[in-house]
């Protein structure tokens, strides 16, 4: 099934901008962000240079968990304004061009949800909703004895009526919804794809049926790799579990895009999904690619000791993010999928106390030229920093990245009419602290530079999604990085890129063929102290008369001489 599959033709251009929206837009002056407040701001969206949307939880909740505590998938919180208003987000983002994806929580709900509610009463002739037959019994997974344990997953006693525990997928209050175990070993534990599982699976399509009929362009999908528990390495029931699910609502939605949070293509495309994120990961003090990118410390909120890549004072090189990245991407490529970056989201904490705008001038120049879909976490373009903060929502370390989008100089920011004290979180009010206003004045701000890359990826078809990617210059020790993109066809950097680390020469074309330069571009950077060069593949070098590509976009000093780029230190360049 997965080979076959037609991605949505949109994504190949799609650039997404993520809203948080109880921090983004108070419409109301209640103090929280809603729905009203971000259609406000889709004019600055746009005008940014995005044109998608991911929109985090916005259904009821008790909002134990900030929203991800789903208790009715088909209700906006009334927080956030009413279903109508969301459609009006779905038509005014639909007027611009712009695609909006929902948050799909799949794995578990709120222990508040209907569902839960009646699946944890005492008599199983009483397990159902009001009005409807369908016995909810089995929607989670139930043990069936008060003292049973959760066979090594965590779980619940004491708390309700039926004689059982329940199994969770993370906080107390988020009881795990029911696709089956992969080798069930007790009579409590469903088979996958058995007839209680694919009950889940239809429900679950159902939330899904009401969204996109409404307008919704698609989901990004919370622990989508979680669904099926005691799974085999390499997920191979939750992956048929999401196929069983992909061929009912695909048919329906051929436009619908998935972006799942997976962080393994190789697994998740397999499953069906178009897209998966870099997710950031570090156990111990071992950061993954993309942490070595960004995060790569473990005192991130001082710059001391950050070995991030774009740190310019750190001496790491990009090889330790290829050597996990190119593997990654090619299983992308081999199912026609994408494989995202982002420059931040609701769990990872912000890097603008940490890094400098120079820094994040060069890093957001990558990561928004990089295959798959860029993802902008909002304020991010800003150079917003994170905050230390008590715990809000279930938030914990995660709160300091979710406060209010800082618009103006205005009281609150321009987040929100309410007095300060009902603010949902606080906003940052000292001096130095970015807003949006500010930076428009200034010329040299990360927010001009942000939207000067958007701009040129909007218009270099080169810069596409699914456009091919090759490693020109990557070496081991140093700071310089540069790579081609090029016409849509598969990446021959991987290959090119060996065991060395180091590749200078001729890109290759790729399985898609010969690429015209005018379908090329050369991106490089420099994130360092010193000065660093590569030499020019053989279609950028110029004639004899001169003629040859020339920088597009550019920071720090940057110069084509001859058959070689220099880059000064902190450099970034777009050539073509």
């Amino acid at each position: 099934m997965t080979g076959a599959i037609r991605r949505p033709a949109w994504l190949e251009r799609a650039r997404f901008y993520e809203i948080y929206p109880q921090s983004f837009a108070d419409a109301n002056g209640d103090g929280i962000g809603d729905l009203p407040g971000i259609i406000r701001h889709l004019d600055y969206i746009e005008d940014l240079g995005c044109n998608a949307l991911w929109i985090n939880p916005c259904y009821d909740s008790p909002f134990k968990d900030a929203g991800y505590d789903v208790r009715d998938y088909t209700r906006v919180a009334e927080r956030y304004g009413t279903n109508d208003d969301l459609v009006a987000l779905f038509d005014a983002a639909h007027r611009r061009g712009m695609h909006v994806l929902l948050d799909l929580v799949p794995g578990h709900t709120s222990e508040e949800h209907a569902w839960f509610r009646a699946g944890a009463r005492a008599d199983p002739a009483d397990r159902h909703l009001s009005g409807a037959g369908e016995d909810l019994s089995e929607r989670y997974i139930w043990t069936d004895c008060w003292i049973s344990g959760g066979d090594g997953l965590p779980f619940v006693g004491g708390e309700e009526e039926r004689d059982g525990t329940y199994i969770l997928n993370f906080f107390k209050c988020q009881p795990a919804l029911n696709y089956g175990f992969a080798h069930p070993k007790h009579a409590w534990q469903k088979r996958a794809l058995g007839p209680e599982a694919l009950a889940t699976c239809d429900a679950m399509l159902d939330v899904m049926r009401f969204w996109l009929s409404r307008g919704a362009d698609g989901f990004r999908v919370d622990m989508a790799d979680s669904l099926v528990k005691h799974d085999d390495g390499g997920k191979p029931y939750t992956i048929r579990t999401w196929q069983y699910m992909f061929s009912k609502i695909r048919p329906e939605f051929p436009e619908a895009a998935f972006v799942s949070e997976w962080g393994r293509p190789g697994e998740s495309m397999q499953a069906g999904f178009d897209m998966d994120f870099y997710l950031d990961w570090r156990w111990d003090g071992w950061p993954n690619g993309y942490n070595i990118l960004l995060r790569n410390t473990d005192t991130p909120l001082v710059r001391e000791g950050d070995a991030s890549y774009f740190n310019a004072d750190s001496e790491t090189s990009i090889k330790g993010f290829l050597d996990q990245y190119l593997m990654q991407l090619r299983d992308a490529e081999r199912f026609g999928g994408y494989f995202d970056l982002i420059t931040g989201n609701h769990d990872t904490l912000r890097v603008g106390q940490r890094l400098t705008a120079r820094e994040l001038k060069v890093a957001y120049g990558m990561l928004l030229t990089m295959p798959g879909c860029p993802f902008l976490y909002y304020g991010d373009e800003i150079c917003m920093p994170y905050r230390p903060l008590p715990t809000k929502e279930g938030g914990y370390v995660r709160t300091g990245s979710r406060t209010p989008m800082q618009w103006d100089d205005t009281p609150n920011r321009g987040f929100s009419a309410a007095p300060a004290g009902r603010l949902y979180l606080p906003v940052g009010e000292d001096g130095g602290s970015p807003d949006v206003a500010g930076e428009k004045r200034d010329a040299d701000s990360l927010y001009h530079w942000v939207r000067a890359v958007l701009a040129v990826r909007a218009g270099r078809r080169a810069l596409d999604a699914g456009g091919r990617f090759d490693v020109i210059a990557a070496p081991e020790h140093g700071r310089l990085f540069a790579y081609e993109r090029g016409a849509k066809g598969r990446s021959d950097g991987a290959a090119a890129y060996g065991d060395s680390g180091v590749e200078v020469g001729d890109a290759g074309a790729g399985a898609g063929g010969p690429a015209d330069a005018g379908d090329r571009v050369i991106v490089a950077m420099n994130p360092g102290r010193g000065e660093e060069s590569f030499a020019l593949p053989q279609w950028a070098r110029r004639s004899a008369a001169g003629a040859g590509p020339g920088v597009l976009l550019s920071v720090g000093d940057v110069c084509i001489r001859g058959d070689a780029v220099a880059l000064g230190p902190q450099s970034f360049a777009v050539i073509g």
